[in-house]
C-alpha cells in the first residue's frame, strides 16, 4: 500500500512517510521499518532535510510486486516445511499429504505478483471480478424510492 501511494503522489518529489502514513492509515514506525529495508533492497531512495522523504529507485512499470514483498523478508509461502529444505515439516522430517498442493499455489502466488507492476496498480490493470463488480456499482445511478 505504501509503495503504491508513493508512486501515485511522487510527481517527482520524495514524499514524507508520515503523509503515507495518514493517507493509509499504517504506523509511521511500522513504516519507517518496511522502508529501511525497501531502501537497502533498492526499491526506494531516500532524500534527506526539509521536504525530504522517499522516491522510488526504479519506474512504477519496473518495479514488481513480487521485488516490494521480497525486499521486506515476507516469504511467500503456504507450507510450514522450511523453503528450500528436503526435509518436510512432520516430526518424522517427512512431507505432509499436501506439500505438492501448497508448495504450487505458493508458487503461483509468486509468479502472480511477480506479473503485476507498481504502475499495473496504480492505473487499474489488476481489477479482477470485484472490480468490475465495484465499477458497474459506481457507474449505476442509485434508484430513489419515491
Amino acid at each position: 500500500m505504501a509503495m503504491v501511494d508513493i508512486a501515485a503522489h511522487t510527481e517527482g518529489k520524495p514524499i514524507a512517510l508520515a503523509d503515507v502514513a495518514e493517507r493509509q492509515e499504517i504506523s509511521l514506525s511500522y513504516l519507517e521499518q518496511l522502508f529501511g529495508k525497501l531502501r537497502r533492497g533498492g526499491l526506494v531512495k531516500s532524500v534527506r532535510g526539509p521536504g525530504g522523504g522517499y522516491l522510488l529507485a526504479r519506474t512504477a512499470s519496473d518495479t514488481r510486486i513480487s521485488d516490494i514483498i521480497m525486499s521486506v523478508d515476507e516469504p511467500i509461502s503456504t507450507t510450514r516445511c522450511t523453503p528450500g529444505s528436503p526435509s518436510g515439516c512432520k516430526s518424522n522430517k517427512s512431507r505432509c499429504l499436501t506439500h505438492d498442493l501448497w508448495q504450487e499455489l505458493g508458487n503461483k502466488i509468486y509468479l502472480y505478483l511477480n506479473s503485476v507492476s507498481l504502475d499495473d496498480v496504480i492505473s487499474d490493470r489488476v481489477l479482477g471480478s470485484s472490480g468490475e463488480l465495484h465499477r458497474r456499482d459506481a457507474d449505476e445511478p442509485v434508484a430513489v424510492a419515491q
